[in-house]
């Protein structure tokens, strides 16, 4: 074999190899999520439509965490700490958001829930996180989010210790985020 095929084949072997990477850091995020979805491991709760029918007797507590990203001139509470929640039955939590700033600001929640093993059973029928939320200057509004704890949390074995579940979400500025995306 010549020099210049032996050149030839490596550079071709090295393209494969690059698209083959692009590909992969192309599909990694869609494949992640579906990951996260399909198994609730590390990712967030799925979203679902209410049903209280199949309610248990087993109680959780379940937390909330709120916070906003840095540069966000916004407050963000729940009304509630924690609450107790009966697995299967709908449940209501509410949360404030105050504009602290001068002009309007565009903002968008992510959640999660902890620990990573319980995301797949802790189901989204309604929140805040889904859209976008615009707080006027000084404006302050009551966001909910209905949510239900799947029963077959108690028949898990990895899962039916658990006693204390933790609702975390986090508000991002919409229009640094989408700044950002635009860049990369």
């Amino acid at each position: 074999m010549t020099s210049q095929r032996r050149s030839a084949l490596t550079l071709a072997g090295l393209v494969g190899i690059v698209l083959a990477m692009v590909g992969l850091v192309i599909g990694s995020v869609p494949l992640y999520k579906a990951f996260c979805q399909a198994t609730g491991i590390g990712g967030p709760p799925r979203q679902v439509a209410a049903d209280s029918a199949s309610a248990t007797g087993k109680m959780v507590t379940v937390r909330f965490d709120a916070s906003v990203a840095k540069g966000l001139q916004w407050r963000f509470t729940p009304q509630a700490r924690e609450m107790k929640v009966r697995l299967g039955e709908d449940s209501l939590a509410v949360f404030t958001a105050t504009n602290l700033s001068d002009r309007p600001i565009t903002g968008n929640a992510v959640y999660n829930a902890t620990p990573d093993k319980i995301g797949r059973y802790v189901s989204k029928i309604q929140c805040f996180c889904f859209t976008e939320q615009t707080l006027e200057p000084g404006q302050s509004v009551d966001m909910a989010v209905s949510f239900v704890i799947d029963p077959a949390m108690a028949a898990d074995p990895l899962s039916n210790e658990v006693s204390t579940i933790t609702l975390s979400y986090t508000f991002f500025n919409a229009k640094t985020a989408q700044d950002e995306r635009g860049r990369s």
